[in-house]
């Protein structure tokens, strides 16, 4: 949590640090990213950071936020225009699209993304993937509940198995078209996201069968 000198700034401040931020951890990650660069994009004093943060790890944990919540609110906007009256397959198909879409129109977003998923700092890590986790299943928990209790995803299915296999693939969608050596097997790296959605769609047709409404007597038989 910022201290309340931070509040106090004028929000344009405010938002020029937080942008300097996500450029610098996005292209250089949290732990090696420079702090001196930040505060010199943002126009303000290194040590002013300390008097907005009580240390580097909050800041860290602050960027992750605020970055994990534009997108989570972005995100909810573009599902809420989704039909939800298709079955749930269509509708997941539809949401891995535009989320594909939302992170090929914000790089800034995007670097953040991989700064979280790739830093090697344990301890780093461990703070800023449980910060973007939970805005990530803020998100899922109650889908995944709603299609459950309309009959798309089987009574019985495990819905966190189901919740760990999205935690998994929407950051794998988000930075596979954009960074080398993630996936050697849908060839996603350079594709733009309409070239995307024939993978995706093989990534809904290969998670639904486990879950769905038939899934666990086709199983049994």
């Amino acid at each position: 949590m910022p201290t309340s000198t931070w509040f106090r700034l004028n929000v344009a401040k405010r938002e020029r640090v937080l942008e300097a931020a996500m450029r610098e951890f996005g292209e250089h990650g949290y732990s090696t990213g420079s702090l001196n660069t930040i505060a010199r994009e943002a126009g303000i004093a290194k040590g002013s950071l300390f008097q907005y943060f009580r240390d580097k790890l909050e800041f860290f944990g602050f960027v992750c936020d605020e970055t994990s919540r534009r997108i989570r609110e972005e995100m909810e906007r573009r599902i809420a225009r989704l039909d939800f009256d298709q079955p749930f397959d269509g509708w997941l198909f539809d949401t891995l699209c535009e989320w594909s879409e939302y992170y090929a129109d914000h790089p800034l977003e995007r670097g953040v993304t991989a700064a979280t998923n790739f830093e090697l700092d344990n301890g780093v890590r461990s703070v800023i993937r449980e910060t973007a986790n939970q805005h990530y299943l803020q998100v899922i928990d109650p889908a995944l509940k709603l299609w459950q209790e309309r009959g798309d995803i089987h009574p019985d299915a495990d819905v966190d198995v189901l919740a760990s296999f999205l935690l998994m693939t929407l950051p794998f969608l988000a930075l596979a078209p954009y960074y080398d050596g993630i996936d050697p097997v849908l060839d996603l790296r350079g594709r733009t996201p309409a070239e995307q959605r024939p993978m995706i769609r093989r990534i809904v047709a290969g998670i639904t069968p486990m879950f769905g409404p038939t899934s666990f007597g086709s199983a049994a038989s």
